[in-house]
């Protein structure tokens, strides 16, 4: 059978560990037709549950509905939190950005060569800044003001665009500005931070500057979902470079944003892919 985009599909599952689980998702695609392209799968014995990932393809006219809906009795029946992706489906994601661009700049552009497999439906910044790199990709900017007086509307502005542009993920590019509670609920496990690492060591204005003042020899950059435990959601990724006692502050603040944007990119791949599962106040990876 020839392999195309649109016969392919993903599925991802977790539940509890018991013996099964393998034989019953393999037997039950062997029996619809389907073939495993690619296979991960792992068992937290620390939380008692399984993860797994499958690829696969099948031939027409089986779509991701039907597959769907005859894949729930096993899934019922081990419990499982499941989904099926088309592979050819995209993820529509939104960009949030503040007034440092380069985060922002690094996923227009991958996005634009096909580095990444997402659609970009729109940014979303709190400032005017990057309006007109946004249109550059024909890409529509949304500004949303940020006070003390109007954050609860300007969340509210967010929800709606969520909805309306059928976004399937939020990424925080270097947004700087705190979600409420309620806002980190409604979007859970749909929106991704980048951070630089050396919280909670150096916060607040110029962090690298800290740094450099402190001699670090590493820096780097975590990405996570974010929770109402500012920057302490479950991690998708993390960068690292090494620096030397002759490193500027400039250039560490250069080299900051190299890892932040590595860091960043790679946790949207993964999530797009459908290569990150939670794992209660952590994740699996199937990179």
């Amino acid at each position: 059978m020839e392999e195309t985009a649109r016969s392919q599909y993903v599925l991802t599952l977790s539940c509890p560990d018991k013996q099964g689980i393998v034989h019953a998702v393999s037997s039950y695609l062997f029996m619809t037709g389907c073939n495993i392209i690619d296979s991960q799968q792992f068992g937290d014995a620390g939380t008692g549950l399984f993860f797994m990932r499958v690829h696969f393809s099948a031939e027409e006219p089986v779509t991701a509905e039907k597959l769907r809906a005859s894949f729930a009795a096993i899934g019922a029946s081990f419990r499982m939190e499941w989904r099926i992706n088309a592979s050819a489906e995209r993820m529509r994601v939104l960009l949030m950005v503040s007034k440092f661009g380069h985060c922002l700049n690094d996923l227009l552009f991958r996005t634009r060569i096909g580095a990444l497999p997402v659609e970009i439906a729109g940014v979303v910044s709190n400032h005017t800044d990057f309006r007109e790199l946004t249109e550059s990709y024909s890409i529509p900017f949304h500004h949303v003001p940020v006070t003390r007086d109007t954050k609860a509307d300007a969340e509210q502005r967010l929800l709606d665009l969520v909805a309306e542009e059928r976004i399937d993920l939020v990424v925080l590019a270097r947004y700087m500005q705190v979600l409420s509670d309620d806002l980190c609920k409604a979007l859970s496990g749909r929106v991704i931070n980048i951070h630089h690492s050396f919280l909670p060591s150096f916060k607040g204005a110029k962090p690298y500057h800290q740094a450099h003042a402190r001699g670090v020899k590493l820096i780097g950059a975590t990405a996570h979902y974010v929770t109402a435990d500012l920057d302490e959601g479950p991690i998708i990724e993390q960068e690292v470079a090494r620096v030397t006692h002759d490193v500027t502050p400039e250039q560490l603040v250069a080299l900051g944003r190299d890892v932040e944007c590595q860091a960043l990119a790679r946790a949207v791949k993964w999530h797009s892919e459908h290569r990150v599962l939670l794992n209660g106040s952590r994740t699996v990876v199937f990179a």
